[in-house]
């Protein structure tokens, strides 16, 4: 998940950028570029939501022990997030592949 946030970021930026001078990027490769980035990226965020999840589950059913009520909604918390991350970042993917053919 550390490489998601400079990579949305980066992006963000750049959309902003081109936004404020007024002139979109025309290039199908570079378009490219950021769909095989989104793409990875979202694939490596589900996998690490699928951790998230499955190691939330396993503290929750061991019991009080290992794992505090308020540590366990953290948990499930931050489990939580991982996958909006990844359906926003495969959205994004998504769309960018329907941008594509318009170049």
């Amino acid at each position: 998940m550390a490489l998601v946030t400079p990579w949305s970021v980066s992006l963000a930026l750049i959309d902003a950028y081109s936004v404020f001078i007024k002139c979109l990027p025309r290039q199908p490769q570079v378009l490219l570029i950021v769909i095989v980035g989104d793409w990875a990226l979202s694939f490596l965020s589900l996998a690490a939501a699928c951790s998230t999840a499955s190691v939330t589950s396993l503290l929750v059913n061991v019991g009080t022990p290992y794992c505090w009520s308020k540590l366990c909604s953290r948990y499930q918390f931050s489990a939580a997030m991982a996958f909006l991350s990844w359906f926003l970042s495969f959205a994004s993917t998504l769309f960018n592949l329907w941008l594509l053919p318009s170049l």
